[in-house]
């Protein structure tokens, strides 16, 4: 497990004796398709580190409506803010999009590390601040940009580098939530993407066509100075609902 540890950019420079007491209080959760980690509201005994697989973070309105906040990729650590508030609960669901591996982590024994070593909490908080910058930029994205926009920016945020074709592998439904397009919205901008010439999408598959035209759509320029989009090393796939 403590090799799996080392593998969470947040946890990647504790020492081996902090690493053994993360290791000693953590669990191993395997999850199937569908199936949720914890519901919005529960309380936060745990953060995660994700191995495989893929989580889904969403909030549900009074009404019942879901957006989805997050699609946890693997490496990625999540709701480890949350052991700084007294008695937390988690504000989000997680649920499982297709079978996902993880590492749960003791959050009270973890911040009780994080009290014996300012030099460990300061690397927890770098890491929690950029995440921030990047949550700002988002919201940015959102309130400035159109949903042309954000689908355009999204597909290269996916490409990997010097390709010219990806695959995402999320669900046409929750990419929408994702970028905050319906559905149908979603399914239209591609389509106009596809008809300028500017894509070209066979089942799953996605060729970019025009990048130039792609990145002045999404002002990818200006998204990647704020934050928004990293650079993809992988290739993503997408699937209809």
């Amino acid at each position: 497990m403590i090799e799996e540890l080392r593998t969470a950019p947040a946890l990647s420079r504790l020492t081996e004796v902090q690493l053994e007491r993360v290791a000693r209080h953590a669990s191993s959760i395997s999850l199937e398709e569908g199936q949720p980690l914890f519901s919005q509201g529960d309380k936060a005994e745990r953060f995660f580190l994700l191995l495989k697989g893929q989580v889904r973070l969403f909030r549900l309105s009074p009404d019942g409506t879901e957006k989805v906040i997050e699609i946890v990729a693997p490496g990625q650590t999540f709701a480890e803010a949350l052991m700084f508030l007294n008695a937390p609960r988690y504000p989000v669901g997680a649920t499982a999009l297709c079978p996902t591996a993880l590492i749960g982590i003791d959050a009270r024994d973890f911040s009780g590390m994080l009290r014996d070593s300012v030099d460990t909490c300061f690397l927890l908080l770098g890491d929690l601040s950029q995440r921030l910058r990047a949550l700002i930029g988002e919201i940015d994205n959102l309130t400035l940009h159109t949903a042309t926009s954000r689908v355009a920016g999204y597909l290269l945020m996916k490409l990997p580098e010097g390709c010219k074709a990806l695959h995402l592998n999320v669900r046409k439904g929750v990419l929408a939530s994702r970028l905050s397009v319906q559905p149908a919205t979603f399914s239209r901008v591609v389509k106009n993407l596809i008809d300028q010439g500017i894509i070209e999408v066979h089942g799953n598959h996605v060729t970019i066509l025009d990048q130039t035209a792609l990145e002045a759509i999404a002002d990818v320029g200006r998204s990647r100075e704020i934050g928004l989009m990293p650079c993809a090393s992988a290739a993503q796939s997408i699937r209809n609902e």
